[in-house]
């Protein structure tokens, strides 16, 4: 991809999220408060809100990538701003901002990856957790930490116990303690680690992989993918089904399987 490709959508360096689209649809969007650590502040959680809404809106969106500057992916929530207001209204207003946030990604009808720098811990865990896919460094480390600080992470244990076993993802959130990248990738939380030079070039694997794909298809599978998560079996198994119905008499899955039979590469327009 070269530059002339690229559109910057934000361009102020002061802003909390830096949005770029280039003319694939790739939309990355950067947290920039390094010297916070890229904390989930009231100011990062409005600014990811709105990022995230305008991906929502946009019918020419691919896949969007999460990203972070300076050392840290991010700590989580800004604990000054948490102390500097101790009042339940205030707490249950934060929290339920960043709830809204975590599930705007899996409403999102494209990917979302995390491409993660540095550490992740208790609501940045919950972020790279709550991402479709996410490739992080070996040096990246990941924790629900808030028991540290007599706070179980209540709200980050709900994508982490849907990414790893029960008793792996209980130990981390009654311990706080830290896992590697590679241990992270083991218990399921990140897809993929690599050295810290390869970080750019492994995403790019992803996100080339994904845009090979008809849009149609991949909408209609996230979609289906997380609500048939909350189902018993038999439901299920008849929305799997009829949402494979309905791909199935999209042009894009005709087109698939006609290429398939006459041997030759399917022509996408989408």
């Amino acid at each position: 991809m070269s530059a002339s490709d690229t559109t910057v959508t934000t361009v102020t360096m002061e802003a909390a999220v830096l949005e770029h689209r280039d003319s694939r649809g790739v939309v990355t969007l950067t947290m920039n408060r390094p010297g916070s650590f890229n904390s989930l502040s009231e100011e990062m959680l409005a600014a990811m809100q709105a990022a995230l809404d305008r991906v929502a809106q946009d019918d020419s969106a691919r896949v969007v990538v999460i990203a972070a500057n300076g050392k840290a992916f991010c700590p989580g929530h800004n604990l000054k701003e948490m102390v500097d207001h101790p009042s339940l209204d205030y707490y249950q207003k934060l929290f339920a901002q960043c709830s809204k946030m975590m599930l705007t990604i899996i409403k999102l009808p494209v990917p979302v990856i995390a491409r993660v720098q540095g550490i992740a811990t208790a609501a940045g865990c919950q972020l790279v957790a709550q991402c479709d896919l996410a490739v992080a460094v070996n040096e990246a480390k990941f924790a629900v930490s808030g028991v540290n600080y007599g706070l179980f992470c209540s709200t980050p244990s709900v994508p982490l116990l849907r990414n790893m076993a029960p008793k792996l993802a209980m130990e981390m959130l009654v311990t706080g303690d830290f896992i590697s990248a590679q241990e992270a990738k083991e218990r399921g939380l990140v897809n993929r680690v690599v050295a810290a030079d390869q970080l750019d070039a492994e995403v790019a694997k992803l996100v080339e992989s994904i845009l090979a794909k008809p849009r149609v298809a991949i909408t209609l599978g996230k979609e289906m993918f997380y609500r048939q998560r909350e189902m018993g079996i038999e439901a299920a198994y008849q929305l799997a089904g009829q949402t494979m119905a309905v791909n199935m008499m999209d042009a894009s899955a005709q087109e698939g399987f006609t290429a398939f039979t006459e041997k030759r590469k399917p022509n996408w327009s989408t």
